[in-house]
């Protein structure tokens, strides 16, 4: 069973196919706002849309590691890298999202909307930090950092995905509505915990 397993992860097939499901939600998405089927709001559905989407697969780029080490199985960690991607493509989306529907793309509005609006700003900050990892995420950019220093800086992750749920929390906090952003916290600290107890354990050998 295990080798059966393993094998199916490391399937020539495994990559294309991860990366279909992946941008299904997006397919799904540009759907609806061609075909009137985001509702009466589609600029906020597309904008609220996108932006779950790339808070998820955030989550669930940090979440390969200690599922590969839960369940033994090393290879997941070939998907890391795809997912990783993806999810500032999707940020870029939900950004475009945001600064074309929303602003009309007019710098200067949006200049003074990040100024004025905190929950803006941390979006923003999130996906500033997000470009670097973006950029580093091929072998040439890890060879020229070296592993340590490529590492380090890929830890950022966890203060990008802090910064992103902060935004999430404080747009919901307008209507009151705490309940979707207490599961995304409660899975980033277990997320959190499990990096911290892994470190101590390591700190402890």
């Amino acid at each position: 069973m295990t080798v059966q397993r393993r094998s199916s992860w490391l399937h020539p097939a495994a990559k294309p196919l991860l990366l279909v499901v992946l941008l299904l939600p997006l397919a799904r998405l540009t759907w609806g706002a061609f075909n009137d089927g985001l509702g009466p709001n589609p600029a906020e559905a597309l904008i609220r849309g996108t932006g779950d989407w790339t808070m998820r697969l955030l989550w669930l780029t940090l979440a390969i590691t200690p599922l590969r080490e839960l369940i033994k199985q090393p290879a997941l960690a070939r998907f890391r890298r795809m997912v990783g991607v993806t999810t500032f493509a999707y940020a870029c989306i939900h950004l475009l999202c945001y600064a074309w529907l929303d602003m009309g793309l007019e710098m200067a509005d949006i200049a003074k909307d990040i100024a004025k609006r905190p929950f803006i700003l941390m979006g923003f900050s999130a996906w500033l930090l997000l470009v670097p990892l973006a950029a580093t995420s091929f072998n040439r950019a890890i060879k020229a950092l070296g592993a340590k220093r490529w590492q380090v800086l890929h830890k950022v992750a966890y203060a990008i995905s802090l910064i992103a749920l902060g935004h999430f929390i404080w747009m919901r906090a307008g209507k009151q509505l705490f309940g979707e952003p207490a599961i995304y916290g409660a899975v980033l600290a277990l997320l959190l915990g499990w990096r911290l107890l892994r470190y101590w354990r390591r700190s402890r050998h």
